[in-house]
């Protein structure tokens, strides 16, 4: 059976305040045609079909393109909710999209009862885990704590228990939206930690034949069986050195997994440069970057005057403009950013509280600031759910 893997289309999203709504409907054509020229058996989505729990009326309008034509095409599509994604706003009518073709799994209750797709081989069965919300599930899932590890690893129960109930030789794939350890996150997901823990071992999923996984926004095969397909367009200057793709899969009868990237149209390449803006304006080397998207970070000790209209004249699709001058690390003008940059936010609490009164926090006071961070997380899930 060969599968189409892809994830995270955050329909709906701009990239510094370029409207990218064209550029995704080109993928969405990319999608069909890729599914109709290579005769793709089903299509996967693993989540954050929309960039917001509540999109703009154009991205709903494109997604019921998309929904159309792939109903239109007779190719099953297995879809999942992330964590932008209102589950249940994408879960309306699920049961009747279904119908068609489109199978919409967005409640954790369904984890264990796939969906069921027959080739000349036998069944394959696709189980769906939907974003799981670990204060909002884990009584769903009798979990004692909440924590991503612990909700998945229940979900991942009940897919083998239901595996094990089924004929001999069923072959099994999961689609799930997480952050599972070995992937290289970018600037552009929102963060989804919880419980002081930042990723899921990839050792939860073991017992069944594929893992599509959706989250991170870069293509990444973390074992031959477990793959993040990326976004299919850049939504960061973090990606700027991504090979944006899918995975085209094909499953054999013994369940082994062979799989090929196709690459996916991007509007504009994105080129990140830095240096003294005289420098940038006269370096030949950057003139292949001239028609790209281009994040420049100035270095000049002063800060220039328009050095976004200057740069404009030379690279005019420049979106980001970042000032870090060069001085020494003991320099006080160091800016706060850069001493702030790659913590968390409990780290940098527990710097603050070291800061105050000159020693950090002890085990119990890490532990009351995690209790506060996850309690703001759950009670923003919450919110954006009841929306």
């Amino acid at each position: 059976m060969r599968l189409l893997h892809t994830s995270d289309w955050h329909l709906g999203r701009a990239f510094h305040r370029v409207n990218l709504l064209g550029a995704q409907a080109e993928f969405i054509a990319h999608l069909v045609t890729t599914v109709r020229e290579r005769a793709v058996d089903a299509v996967l989505v693993s989540g954050d079909v929309y960039d917001r729990a509540v999109p703009p009326l154009a991205a709903v309008e494109l997604f019921d393109a998309a929904l159309h034509r792939l109903a239109d095409l007779g190719v099953p599509t297995v879809m999942i909710s992330g964590n932008h994604d209102s589950a249940r706003r994408l879960g309306v009518g699920a049961g009747l999209i279904g119908r068609a073709g489109i199978h919409l799994r967005t409640e954790p209750s369904a984890a264990g009862t796939p969906v069921v797709l027959s080739d000349a081989h036998g069944d394959v069965a696709f189980y769906g885990l939907p974003y799981l919300e670990p204060a909002l599930v884990k009584d769903e899932f009798g979990v004692e704590k909440a924590g991503h590890e612990a909700v998945l690893a229940a979900a991942m129960d009940r897919v083998r228990a239901d595996l094990a109930g089924r004929a001999p030789g069923t072959r099994s794939v999961v689609l799930a939206h997480a952050f599972v350890t070995g992937g290289e996150p970018s600037d552009s997901e929102r963060d989804i930690t919880v419980g002081g823990v930042a990723a899921v071992p990839a050792g939860v999923f073991d017992g069944v034949d594929y893992v599509a996984l959706g989250h991170l926004h870069g293509c990444q095969t973390l074992t031959d069986r477990v793959r993040y397909s990326g976004s299919p367009l850049p939504y960061s200057f973090s990606e700027a050195a991504h090979r944006k793709s899918m995975w085209l899969v094909d499953l054999a009868a013994d369940g082994s997994v062979t799989a090929e990237r196709v690459d996916c149209p991007v509007p504009r390449p994105l080129a990140r440069i830095r240096g003294a803006l005289e420098d940038l304006l006269a370096d030949p080397a950057l003139a292949r970057h001239e028609e790209a998207w281009v994040e420049a970070t100035l270095t000049d000790p002063v800060r220039p005057a328009d050095p976004m209209a200057r740069l404009a004249e030379r690279f005019p699709h420049t979106l980001s403009l970042v000032f870090d001058p060069d001085r020494s690390g003991d320099d006080p003008e160091v800016s706060y950013a850069r001493r702030l940059a790659g913590r968390s936010d409990q780290q940098i609490a527990e710097d603050f509280v070291a800061h105050v009164r000159g020693a950090g926090p002890d085990a119990h006071e890490q532990g009351v600031l995690r209790d506060a961070f996850d309690a703001v997380r759950s009670d923003e899930a919450v919110r954006e759910v009841a929306r």
